[in-house]
């Protein structure tokens, strides 16, 4: 109680200190900060951190990713809204749409499938997409001047509560030069046993945007451990407690596993740099860029009025004279005089801005007047000052050259210290000089890309209607997995160092693109592989979308559509461990897909309508038989397979985003309808809800905020089980211990709050949790109970 005090009276203060440092509000739809010309409070404007200094601080702030393998720019929306703030960091989900084992931090899996990932390479690392960041989502930055955000969430208690803390800081040196880096600590102690989960991010990057020459920057350092408990002993701990004699708190159940770890540890590098080819063109400035230079020329007025009223306050001193403030200032507000400003007894002047305004803006000129001519030719000029004001050179590009790097760093142990009796079906070998029950499997890998490509870009003339890129790219994989040995005369084998593999990839492809223009887009790309150990890949896809009004409204079309012919991952074809083991000569997989959407704006309305067909549909295959002890069940003979299935696979999906408004009432909802042709191999929910509904409003006109309840719930199905041995999910194939979640709806209520650039939040999770709710998201996994939540993000400029 004494911690969520203290939390409610840091909130108060951070909010009175926003209030206090933002006197208006300076973000717009988009949630990009912008210039917004010379504040009239005196206070506005100073640094937030020294506020002694009387100088005004630029706010801007402008968020992009970048193509991987192109480096384009696409404008994205920075994390400064906060509307949906309160669940940006439910391991849930946004919209509750990914199955998790209920901590935070703990991995998890989509369960609408056509915006669920495809499998990386280093598929262990795929159930925590919710940390890990790639490139191509990634948000660079430039900003007018150094901005901090931090964020801090906090649940629960020392024994059993969540935290995460991030920290950003941007700052640009220069228009051309951004910077920035990012802090990411997470760690959910779990409120069942043996279930923490602990992630540490550090990235830093860096970009130039130039004229001819651009590039990007990334480095990141990360780092994940989490805690397996394989799931609870016994649903019945939560399903059915009455049949048990006594109560058990969460952290009591008893859970398969204790003292077992899943570790990785990965480092990566990102560089994308292009020069290009073309020419400059006056074009007019854009809003953004007419409102900074007026800032500008505004604050280098205001500081010259300032160094000049100091020079005559030091001279006033310097003679000994009192300075007189007040007669200064009406002795220079006099002295000015406005540019449009006719003289007077400038006859000439004044009767050509007599016969201007009565003669419909045509004058009669005397050449022989050369006091007339002269005028003439002085308006000319500032007429034509005037219009090259707001003009700006423009560097167009029609040629670049392009080149990508990547290089991706990856290590991961599965470590046990205990494992229960007859667990797993199999014992391939041992790490000591006896057999025992300590689990040490491990592997690396790296891979280094290089990508090169020539584009032609659209946009130069009105001739080129269109982009096209072509590229060539060059794979170097690792890959170091352990072995054994059998000694002679013994039956067991043990541990015998790593065995390496190198594998390498040529690819080339292609873009044709048309981006530019407000009503048709479209983008296809294809990439073939040519040699190496993946030679035979196949990937096209396209994408279009259109948009035109209608009846008042904007109706917008889009499509996309994918051929993929791709061959599964070195680790599913190949992997030693003491318990889990295959050699397999795996078929490339066939993936095709075609999806749908129309929207209409003010309608607030988003249907989408996708089929999927896949064959070699390649998965993992989970047998293990659950045995009654006493109240408990003991899971054994665990075993682990790959399996492909050579027959197609269809996947249809409707999915309907319909919102509400009526004055402060807010009701919005995404339906998803999916249906598998094979649910014992690809198993997906029939149905899936989010529903949201909230009031929002405005205290004393500068408090925003948001008050509501929202759900999920999706029907019942046989979900993939979680592999603690692997990290990954996998299908339930023993009949006899299949089970079904699902068909429960899972609430939360919160009050949402943003005060300028200062958000914050309190909710209550699971607000509907009781006894005998079946509340998993993953067989045998419950998510937490009733819990009191909090979150702030303040965003300053320095």
């Amino acid at each position: 109680m004494k911690r969520f005090t203290f939390l409610f009276a840091f909130i108060v203060l951070v909010a009175n200190a926003a209030m206090a440092q933002f006197d208006d509000n300076s973000t717009v739809d988009d949630g990009t900060f912008t210039a917004d010309g010379v504040r009239q409070n005196k206070n506005a404007g100073r640094s937030d951190s020294i506020q002694s200094q009387h100088k005004e601080i630029p706010r801007g702030l402008k968020v992009w990713t970048i193509d991987e393998r192109f480096g384009d720019r696409k404008p994205a929306v920075p994390d400064t809204l906060s509307y949906m703030f309160m669940n940006a960091d439910l391991t849930y989900g946004m919209r509750g749409q990914y199955n998790t084992l209920g901590n935070l931090g703990s991995p998890r899996q989509n369960r609408i499938f056509i915006d669920r990932r495809g499998p990386s390479e280093f598929f262990f690392l795929d159930p925590y997409d919710m940390f890990i960041v790639q490139p191509n989502e990634f948000q660079f930055t430039s900003t007018l001047s150094p901005i901090t955000i931090l964020n801090y969430n906090t649940a629960g208690n020392r024994n059993n509560g969540e935290d995460r803390f991030k920290a950003i800081f941007a700052v640009n040196a220069g228009k051309e030069w951004g910077f920035g880096f990012k802090f990411d600590y997470l760690y959910g102690r779990g409120y069942y046993s043996n279930q923490s989960a602990s992630h540490f991010d550090y990235s830093m990057w860096g970009s130039y945007l130039g004229e001819r020459y651009q590039a990007h920057l990334l480095l990141s350092l990360n780092h994940q451990k989490v805690a397996e408990n394989g799931g609870i002993a016994n649903d019945a701990y939560i399903t059915h407690p009455e049949s048990f004699r006594e109560n058990f708190s969460e952290e009591e159940i008893p859970t398969i596993l204790k003292q077992n770890w899943n570790r990785n540890d990965n480092q990566h590098v990102f560089f994308n740099h292009r020069y290009s080819l073309g020419f400059f063109r006056k074009v007019p400035m854009t809003e953004e860029e007419i409102k900074a230079k007026e800032f500008a020329l505004k604050s280098q007025k205001a500081q010259d009025a300032e160094k000049d009223k100091e020079k005559a306050r030091r001279q006033a001193k310097a003679k000994g004279q009192k300075f007189d403030e007040e007669a200064y200032d009406k002795e220079k507000r006099s002295a000015g005089r406005p540019d449009d400003a006719v003289i007077a007894g400038d006859v000439s002047q004044a009767k050509a801005q007599t016969d201007k305004a009565n003669a419909n803006d045509r004058l009669t000129v005397n050449l022989e007047d050369s006091t007339q001519m002269a005028e003439l030719k002085k308006q000319d000029a500032l007429a034509k000052d005037s219009t090259q004001k707001w003009m700006k050179e423009e560097y167009v590009p029609v040629t670049s050259f392009i080149h990508t790097a990547r290089f991706d760093n990856y290590r991961r142990i599965y470590q046990a210290y205990e494992t229960p009796a007859n667990f797993y079906a199999q014992n391939y070998f041992n790490y000591g000089t006896a057999a025992n029950d300590s689990i040490y499997d491990s592997t690396k890998h790296w891979s280094l890309k290089n990508t090169f490509a020539v584009a032609l870009l659209e946009g130069f003339n009105k001739w080129a209607k269109a982009g096209l890129k072509a590229f060539l790219s060059y794979e170097l994989r690792h890959y170091a997995l352990p072995t054994m040995q059998t000694p002679s005369g013994s039956t067991i084998a043990f541990f015998n160092g790593d065995k390496t593999w190198n594998q390498h990839d040529i690819s080339v492809g292609g873009q044709l693109l048309k981006t530019l223009g407000k009503t048709f887009h479209y983008d296809v790309s294809a990439e073939a592989w040519l040699a190496g150990s993946r030679a035979g890949q196949l990937h096209v896809d396209g994408h279009a979308d259109l948009g035109f009004p209608l009846f008042g409204d904007t109706v917008q079309l889009a499509a996309t559509a994918f051929f993929h012919r791709s061959a599964p991952s070195f680790y599913m074809n190949q992997y030693y461990g003491k318990h889990y083991m295959w050699d397999n000569n795996l078929s490339q997989e066939i993936h095709s897909r075609i999806l749908g959407e129309f929207s209409l704006q003010k309608t607030r309305t988003k249907l989408r309508v996708g089929y999927d067909v896949l064959k070699n549909y390649t998965y993992f295959g989970i047998q293990n038989d659950r045995v009654r002890s006493g109240d408990n069940y003991l899971v054994q003979h665990n075993d682990l397979n790959v399996r492909q299935s050579s027959s197609p696979i269809s996947l249809l999906t409707l999915q309907l985003q319909q919102d509400f408004r009526l004055g402060i009432f807010n009701w919005q909802n995404v339906l998803t309808l999916q249906k598998s042709s094979k649910d014992d191999i690809l198993p997906v929910p029939i149905f899936n809800a989010y529903s949201n509904l909230f009031l929002r409003f405005k205290v004393a006109r500068v408090l925003d905020v948001d008050l509501g309840v929202d759900g999920r719930y999706f029907t019942s199905y046989y979900a993939p089980e979680y592999i603690p041995g692997i990290g990954a999910f996998g299908i339930q194939e023993t009949e006899a211990s299949r089970t079904k979640i699902g068909n429960y709806p899972h609430l939360n209520a919160y009050a949402n709050f943003q005060l300028q650039h200062t958000r914050f939040f309190i909710m209550f999770t699971h607000v509907n949790s009781a006894e005998g709710g079946k509340y998993f998201f993953t067989p045998h996994y419950p998510l937490n109970q009733r819990v009191l939540q909090f979150g702030i993000s303040w965003n300053f400029f320095n």
